[in-house]
């Protein structure tokens, strides 16, 4: 007798194969499916916070957390020995997280700080990747959804504590909230652990939260905002 989750891998697979059929190539499809999303979310987010000069509303244990969980993929393909082309996507997304933690720590006033993170984060991960063993970079790599999670659940609570979502960049949640579906869709394919798929679902259902914010609270700016403007 056929199971839930068999139901819903054949489901995925059905949907995969009519993609691939009449859509697009198979490059196509996991290039937008497993990279697109992931590799652009935070850029509209950097974009914002440089444009408005203020990270108010932006939660620095989120940054944080998002951080730690884009390094996992990226030290794991470092101490495998992986070629350029296989972790220069990972990359790019590190350094785009780095960017929001130093940016979040400038605009509040901590611009040495911000400033020195970059550097020191980046030996770090080199350190890592060069002398780290396998099994501390598979950790990494199999944990690195949890601190994701808490990312979204941390600026999730910041968000409703405050009332306001301030610079939250709807386009990046927009971003993160498909590519958090496209996670389920492609887990399924790859018939993933129960563990793991109800680990993205749960993502996908944070990443839902966060935008169901950004429509409610509708862009308002919070306390401080209106004091200082006054």
């Amino acid at each position: 007798m056929a199971t839930s989750e068999d139901s819903a891998v054949d489901a995925t697979s059905s949907v995969k194969d009519f993609i691939l059929l009449y859509l697009m190539p198979e490059k196509c499809y996991e290039h937008f499916f497993t990279n697109f999303n992931v590799l652009h979310a935070q850029l509209p987010q950097l974009l914002r916070m440089r444009r408005r000069g203020s990270a108010e509303g932006l939660s620095l244990g989120s940054a944080v957390l998002h951080l730690f969980s884009t390094s996992g993929p990226l030290v794991y393909c470092l101490v495998r020995d992986f070629p350029l082309s296989a972790w220069s996507e990972k990359l790019f997304t590190v350094i785009q997280a780095a960017w929001m933690c130093s940016l979040i720590l400038h605009y509040r006033g901590r611009t040495t700080q911000g400033l020195l993170l970059l550097p020191v984060y980046g030996a770090v991960v080199v350190l890592l990747g060069r002398y780290g063993r396998t099994p501390l970079a598979s950790a990494l790599l199999s944990s690195s959804i949890l601190p994701l999670i808490a990312s979204k659940a941390v600026q999730a609570g910041t968000n409703f504590s405050r009332g306001q979502t301030g610079e939250l960049s709807g386009v990046s949640v927009m971003l993160a909230w498909a590519g958090s579906l496209a996670l389920i869709f492609v887990s399924l394919q790859e018939e993933a652990t129960l563990l793991a798929n109800l680990a993205h679902v749960l993502s996908a259902c944070l990443s839902t939260v966060l935008l169901t914010q950004i429509l409610w609270y509708g862009g308002r700016i919070g306390t401080e905002s209106r004091a200082k403007s006054e």
